[in-house]
C-alpha cells in the first residue's frame, strides 16, 4: 500500500529538490554554484545585468523573507541592508564569495526548519497584512529557485563562450 504523504512533507521535499537534493528536473540551484569560482560570480553581460554573486544574495533574501511571512517575524534583520537585491561586499573576494554561498544555505535550512513545524492547516490562509496565501509563499520560493538556477546556467554557458541556441 502506498503511503499517503502530508503536505508539509510534500512541500518540504519540493523546496530540497529546488535547492539541492537530486531531482529529475536537473540542476538544482546550489548544484548550478559547482565550480564557479568568485571572479566567475561576479561576471555579468552586461552593466544592466544581474551578476551569478547578486542572484544568490538574492535568492537568500527572499528565502529569509519567506521564513518571515511563515513565522510573523518583524523583528530580525538580514545580515544585508534589506533589499530585494542586496549589495555585493565591500570586498568581493573568494572568502567573501563562500560566505555568501553559506549565507544562501543558511537560509534555506533556516527555512526548512520553520516549514517542518508549521502546521497544515494554515496552508490555505494568509499571513497578516498580505495578499498571497503561505502555500502560495512556500510554492513560490521553490520556483523561484529553479528559475534562478537556470538563470546561473545560462549565465555560466555566456560567460564561457558557449553558444545559447
Amino acid at each position: 500500500m502506498a503511503k499517503t504523504i502530508k503536505p508539509i512533507e510534500l512541500l518540504v521535499d519540493f523546496l530540497d529538490q529546488a535547492y539541492d537534493k537530486k531531482a529529475w528536473h536537473g540542476t538544482t540551484l546550489r548544484g548550478s554554484l559547482r565550480n564557479i569560482n568568485y571572479r566567475e560570480a561576479l561576471w555579468r553581460p552586461s552593466p544592466k545585468h544581474h551578476s551569478i554573486w547578486e542572484i544568490i544574495l538574492h535568492t537568500a533574501y527572499w528565502k529569509y523573507i519567506v521564513r518571515c511571512k511563515l513565522t510573523g517575524d518583524t523583528e530580525s534583520s538580514f545580515p544585508r541592508p534589506r533589499s530585494d537585491w542586496p549589495k555585493l561586499p565591500e570586498s568581493p573576494d573568494k572568502k567573501a564569495w563562500q560566505n555568501d554561498i553559506a549565507l544562501m544555505r543558511k537560509e534555506h535550512y533556516l527555512l526548512l526548519e520553520i516549514l517542518k513545524a508549521f502546521p497544515a492547516s494554515k496552508l490555505e490562509t494568509y499571513p497578516p497584512e498580505s495578499k498571497v496565501q503561505y502555500k502560495r509563499y512556500i510554492l513560490g520560493i521553490g520556483s523561484h529557485d529553479l528559475y534562478h538556477a537556470g538563470q546561473i546556467q545560462l549565465l555560466k554557458r555566456l560567460q564561457r563562450g558557449g553558444v545559447v541556441k
